[in-house]
């Protein structure tokens, strides 16, 4: 029999936290594996060196786990000194996306998420000297997850950078034996999303009739505004397998709102990974939208959190899981003063520990407040 993953079969109370250092860790045994995904919300005035150093200390006394991804959403308080592609720390290295547009708490930064292993080989994925992501497998399937893609021209125009980030993907793929037929979840953070939101999606819609991704599975995706420190258009991560057998599936799951396809956003509302030891829901940001693709309640925050909250809760539920099979997630704000409506949101159901960042960051429609994306995990 599996072990459950520790803390998702019980309400996400204290007990998630680490006691003093406001760290939020969710482990999840695996085949011959574990995995821990790091929740790191900004402490009220915290400064975001102290921010990084409960970082560090988690990874200084966790030494058996490797760093696959890390993302931080906040401000880079000197631009002439940006941070640069990928983090080194006791003799390793890993890829990360640093996305700007908003703080949180009082902080420059609003957190940090990471995504670690432990027990199976790592292997870098590199492109043009960089460390771009990493590889793993175990009996079941090959792993590759990749972070902090931009484009290599950042002076380009944004049809071609897209055109870039997309031709990275795929080149970072190719050097590892896969391809983009084996993603199945990507991030895209835009500059001024709101400006060019379209233009964005006829060139991830051009490179998906290129690579026949429409006849395949259609990766759950997030696109928020958000800028970064090199000043490109956009930036990107993304995961992908490859199964080893048919004990791996990996599945679109049917939308409760209308398919974003059909207002013309190529992504799945959520995939679902299933392996002969867990189920893995990948659910794509998710906003307060009508089954006609129509924005539902502009203007009404409440109501906004209120319907995006039900449409997740239906997918979790309709997939067999609840919240507290929650391991990451991040609410994106429009506006920083409304995530007090989140946080009552959450603690009227006692998800207060909730492994969440909440950061302020454009949607991609004007009159879109509020945005939820998470991933789950359950054993079968």
């Amino acid at each position: 029999m599996h072990r459950a993953p520790e803390l998702l079969r019980t309400p996400l109370v204290s007990s998630l936290r680490q006691p003093g250092s406001h760290l939020q860790v969710v482990r999840v045994p695996g085949d011959r594996s574990a995995e821990a995904f790091l929740t790191l919300p900004s402490q009220p005035g915290e400064s975001p060196a102290e921010l990084f150093q409960r970082f560090y200390r988690w990874v200084e006394a966790n030494p058996e786990f490797r760093i696959l991804r890390q993302d931080v959403f906040g401000v880079v308080a000197d631009h002439s000194h940006p941070p640069g592609a990928m983090y080194r720390l006791n003799g390793a290295e890993w890829p990360f996306t640093w996305v700007e547009q908003g703080n949180g708490a009082g902080s420059p930064v609003a957190g940090i998420q990471v995504h670690a292993i432990s027990g199976p080989e790592v292997h870098p994925v590199r492109v043009d000297g960089r460390t771009l992501g990493a590889t793993f497998e175990d009996r079941h399937a090959r792993y590759c997850v990749l972070a902090g893609l931009q484009p290599r021209n950042p002076i380009a125009s944004r049809a071609e950078q897209t055109r870039e980030v997309f031709a990275l993907m795929q080149e970072a793929l190719t050097s590892v034996g896969l391809g983009f037929h084996d993603v199945f979840r990507t991030w895209f953070y835009l500059d001024d999303i709101l400006d060019w939101y379209g233009e964005f999606n006829e060139g991830r819609d051009e490179f998906f009739r290129h690579h026949e991704v429409f006849d395949r599975l259609v990766p759950a995706s997030t696109g928020v505004g958000g800028r970064n420190a090199a000043r490109t258009a956009l930036v990107a991560d993304l995961m992908a397998l490859r199964p080893k057998s048919d004990a791996v599936r990996c599945t679109a799951v049917p939308p409760l709102q209308c398919p974003a396809l059909e207002y013309g956003s190529s992504f799945s509302r959520a995939v679902e990974i299933s392996t002969p030891h867990q189920r893995r829901l990948y659910v794509s940001g998710t906003a307060s939208i009508l089954p006609d693709g129509q924005t539902a309640h502009a203007g009404d925050i409440d109501a906004q959190v209120a319907l995006t909250m039900d449409v997740v809760g239906a997918i979790l539920e309709s997939r067999g899981l609840t919240w507290t099979d929650t391991v990451r997630g991040i609410g994106y704000f429009k506006n920083m003063a409304d995530a007090p409506v989140f946080a009552r949101w959450c603690a009227a159901r006692g998800l207060s520990a909730w492994p969440v960042i909440v950061t302020k960051n454009d949607i991609c429609r004007d009159d879109l407040l509020f945005e939820l994306e998470l991933d789950a995990v359950a054993p079968r």
